[in-house]
Parts: structure tokens; C-alpha cells; sequence
């Protein structure tokens, strides 16, 4: 799943656009639940070395909340990464490079909007 995929798989999915909230850096977009405003989804574009690879190139991120447990285990895999700028307990970077398969992309992003769904886990608890 690429960038593009991405922005119109969660704009048909969840009903949320992209938001571009920071002029220093035009291509990272929030997705945010239209109810409580919380994110679920975090897009970056950054130098790999940004992620602890030996690499300048460019790549498209995502940053998702995620169940600690999970997020130890994801972190084994090629494509998952500790989460870039974000708490590493509770969210998990993810390459958008084809290393990730779309369908487990697509998982994750359901659990991050469940876990940042306030109505949601206030009707469970």
C-alpha cells in the first residue's frame, strides 16, 4: 500500500481526510476520528536514517497506536519500527515500502482507530 492507496483507503473506510497541520513539513498528514478529534493515523515522509537504517533515501511512514504486546512482537518483522516521534509503548511505525502486506496494514489501522475511539472504549469499560 503506497501513500496515495493509503489517503483514499482511510478517506472510504473511516470518513476522515488528510490533515496537513505543519507548514515544516507539507507532506506529513493526521487522520483524526470525527468525533473526538483524536488521531488514529500519523503519514510521514523521512530519511530512512530516521528509523535507525544506514540510508538517506525517502519513505513514506505511518504511525499507528497498537497494543504494547503486539507492538513487541511487530517489531521482529521487516517494515515495523519503534514509533517515530510518538510514545514507543503505545504506537509503532510501519514502512509503506511493500514490506508490510496491505491486508495486515489494513488490521492495524482498524485496531488504532478501535484503540483511539474514546466512545468506543468508554461503552466497553
Amino acid at each position: 500500500m503506497n501513500r496515495e492507496e493509503l489517503i483514499k483507503y482511510i478517506a472510504e473506510i473511516y470518513g476522515t481526510d488528510a490533515e496537513y497541520p505543519w507548514d515544516s513539513a507539507p507532506m506529513h498528514a493526521v487522520f483524526r476520528h470525527q468525533s473526538n478529534r483524536k488521531w488514529f493515523a500519523l503519514l510521514m515522509r523521512l530519511p530512512k536514517n530516521k528509523l535507525g537504517l544506514h540510508d538517506d533515501a525517502i519513505i513514506d511512514v505511518l504511525n499507528l497506536k497498537c497494543d504494547p504486546i503486539l507492538i513487541g512482537n511487530l517489531r521482529n518483522e521487516k517494515g515495523f519500527f519503534p514509533a517515530y516521534h510518538m510514545n514507543k509503548t503505545n504506537w509503532i511505525t510501519v514502512a509503506l515500502d511493500g514490506s508490510v502486506d496491505e491486508n495486515q496494514i489494513k488490521w492495524l489501522l482498524d485496531l488504532s482507530f478501535d484503540l483511539t475511539d474514546i466512545q468506543k472504549n468508554t461503552l466497553d469499560n
